[in-house]
């Protein structure tokens, strides 16, 4: 892996890591970009969806990062594969772990779904809004690699 430069010879990637390019659950068929995340340092999986409003972090996670005491700064109703949900939107701190130069930490706005038992074998999302928006990223599909960086 080589980390990506803007023309002006800046850096645009800081960090990369390869992703696994697979259905998001077992009952699905088409391939997502899956890459590995950690949740206020709790590591996990996330699909990555340009279309998701916000990072969507997955109830057992946000249990485990101790999420759940977090006052949401707004209540919201949001359908989710065709669920009509309900949760918080909080704060928090997703990282991008780096396999090559540096891990990258963002500030994240996330929405976590009050009920985990409807959840079931969903997993986390990161969405443009509240996270991809707050960085430079690229995606190699020869390589299955994600590069990111911080936004100059």
């Amino acid at each position: 892996m080589a980390l990506l430069l803007f023309p002006d010879g800046e850096t645009f990637a800081t960090g990369a890591i390869r992703y696994n390019y697979s259905p998001a659950t077992p009952s699905e068929t088409t391939n997502r970009i899956i890459l590995p995340v950690k949740v206020e340092n709790i590591r996990t999986e996330a699909v990555v969806d340009t279309g998701a409003p916000y990072p969507i972090i997955a109830p057992q996670i946000a249990r485990l990062a101790g999420l759940a005491q977090v006052l949401p700064l707004e209540r919201l109703t949001i359908i989710i594969r065709g669920m009509r949900l309900e949760g918080g939107v909080i704060r928090l701190t997703m990282t991008l772990p780096a396999e090559e130069g540096e891990e990258l930490d963002v500030s994240a706005t996330a929405f976590i779904p009050d009920i985990e038992e409807y959840w079931g074998n969903f997993p986390s999302f990161i969405g443009q809004i509240g996270f991809l928006e707050r960085i430079c990223f690229a995606v190699n599909p020869s390589t299955n690699t994600f590069y990111f960086g911080q936004l100059p």
